[in-house]
């Protein structure tokens, strides 16, 4: 009877064991399903962390788009309108050009006097040079004043032969000229009859016109008065007579004296 209550007991005992060995197996392995599935998980949180970034919703890259064309669009209209601002300021400088504020120096000269007169006032003033050129030269034989034969004295007692045919009496781009110097010999207290076609066929409308004149021992007379009266317009003042002999230096500061707007 004793025996089999001690196996009864062992039995349960055994029994016991068994379970609870189970139980512990079961536990162990559900443990190691929980954690397999908590590290799944966080490799996936990481996985999505740390995956190269795909391409921008279209809605995103439309807005993206929209504001590089804008952008674009923005420099584009910027420089053209600095280059406008450029092609204005061209035409401004080449409008002001066009419009006037050059000089320039008109001169007959027999015997070379007035042309070096005519060169200094140039140079002086930055000025361009136009030369009037008679279609008959005169020689030298012409020009003998003393001999009643000679060309000159032929034309100073006949007035209807002092008008002298000029190879040009116009000037390329007349109307840019703000200031003109006139320049010529005297002859019998006038100026030489050839610059006469070249007041003649111009308008000195607007033009400050300033008359210089050579002579070896007349002065300037009333030669500036009577090419103003010819002329009828312009803003003429009071010339000069420089001597055949005259310097650069005298020339020039003749020409300051004027106080030109340059």
């Amino acid at each position: 009877m004793m025996r089999k209550q001690m196996m009864k007991k062992v039995t349960a005992v055994l029994a016991g064991v068994v379970l609870a060995i189970g139980l512990t197996a079961c536990g162990s392995q559900g443990s190691g399903n929980n954690a397999a599935e908590v590290r799944q998980e966080e490799e996936d949180v990481t996985s999505e962390n740390t995956q190269e970034p795909s391409a921008l919703p279209e809605q995103e890259m439309g807005d993206q788009s929209d504001a590089a064309q804008v952008r674009q669009e923005t420099t584009s209209q910027t420089e053209q309108q600095a280059e406008g601002d450029m092609d204005t300021s061209a035409e401004d400088t080449d409008q002001t050009s066009a419009e006037g504020g050059k000089t320039l120096v008109v001169y007959y000269s027999a015997t070379g006097n007035t042309e070096s007169v005519a060169g200094y006032i140039a140079a002086a003033t930055d000025a361009d040079i136009f030369v009037l050129e008679p279609v008959e030269p005169y020689s030298s034989e012409d020009l003998d004043w003393t001999d009643k034969d000679s060309r000159v004295t032929r034309e100073h007692e006949n007035e209807d032969e002092r008008n002298v045919e000029l190879v040009s009496a116009t000037v390329d781009n007349w109307e840019s000229y703000d200031t003109v110097f006139i320049g010529y010999p005297i002859w019998w207290h006038i100026a030489a009859w050839p610059v006469d076609g070249f007041i003649a066929a111009n308008d000195f409308t607007g033009k400050t016109v300033i008359p210089f004149c050579t002579s070896s021992s007349s002065d300037l007379g009333e030669s500036g008065e009577l090419l103003e009266e010819a002329a009828g317009t312009g803003n003429w003042l009071e010339g000069e007579r420089f001597s055949s002999s005259a310097s650069e230096e005298t020339v020039r500061a003749w020409v300051e004296s004027l106080d030109l707007q340059q």
